[in-house]
């Protein structure tokens, strides 16, 4: 292989590596505004969970909220939701705020904006029909690129990632740790407790909103977050 051969090789992977880490940046998009926290000092965070809404998720998590009198966002997947449209009624009557996670959950790159617009348009309309408002989005897996920016941007949603996310840790106790320890004023807080497989999320939830607590962090929804920063202002 020749010089110039080379050096179009490594030109197309330095170029396929910008492309990877733009499409799974936190904090940036090409395309409109992405929140991952808020500037503030006031002593709240946002509590975010994703995917679902299922049976063993809901029950385990609102509980817990409501000792802490702590609100959240569940950012719930369309073909869920239609499986188990009481489930998000019940978290809209507990007082939690819904938000966009697509319909199908796949990893929206390289798809037409046909494809994005229908994931975003049937999930919302099946939140607002199950009491939720819509106005918030968050891609499945965190990827992105210009496709789906564009099209959350056209739908008039804000795209919201997070900065602080689950630890990997199968111990409940060094995953509350984790998350109590980076959390600041400010920040949108991720986990992840609707599924089988997310038990040590569900068990730490307790240790995590105690740790809060303690730190003088009180847990709200995403759309409170941006609420109260403002006011402060």
């Amino acid at each position: 292989m020749g010089l110039w051969a080379l050096a179009g090789v490594g030109m197309l992977a330095a170029l396929f590596v910008v492309v990877w880490q733009i499409s799974r940046a936190r904090c940036f998009s090409l395309v409109g505004p992405t929140l991952c926290r808020i500037d503030t000092t006031k002593p709240i965070v946002a509590l975010t969970f994703d995917d679902g809404p299922t049976t063993v998720g809901v029950a385990a998590i609102l509980p817990v909220l409501a000792r802490h009198h702590a609100h959240a966002t569940f950012f719930l997947i369309g073909r869920e939701i239609e499986r188990h449209p009481e489930l998000v009624r019940t978290l809209v009557a507990s007082g939690h705020q819904i938000g966009n996670h697509s319909y199908s959950h796949v990893r929206m790159i390289g798809y037409p904006q046909a494809f994005y617009r229908d994931e975003i348009e049937r999930t919302d309309a099946l939140i607002r029909a199950n009491g939720g408002a819509t106005g918030l989005f968050r891609p499945p897996g965190a990827k992105k690129l210009l496709g789906l920016p564009l099209a959350v941007q056209r739908a008039h949603l804000l795209m919201v990632m997070w900065n602080v996310e689950d630890p990997r840790t199968d111990d409940p106790a060094a995953f509350a740790r984790e998350i109590v320890a980076k959390a600041r004023p400010g920040s949108v807080i991720l986990i992840h407790a609707m599924n089988s497989h997310n038990e040590t999320a569900r068990r730490a939830l307790p240790m995590i909103l105690n740790g809060l607590e303690a730190k003088g962090l009180r847990a709200v929804s995403v759309g409170e977050l941006m609420r109260q920063a403002e006011a402060s202002d």
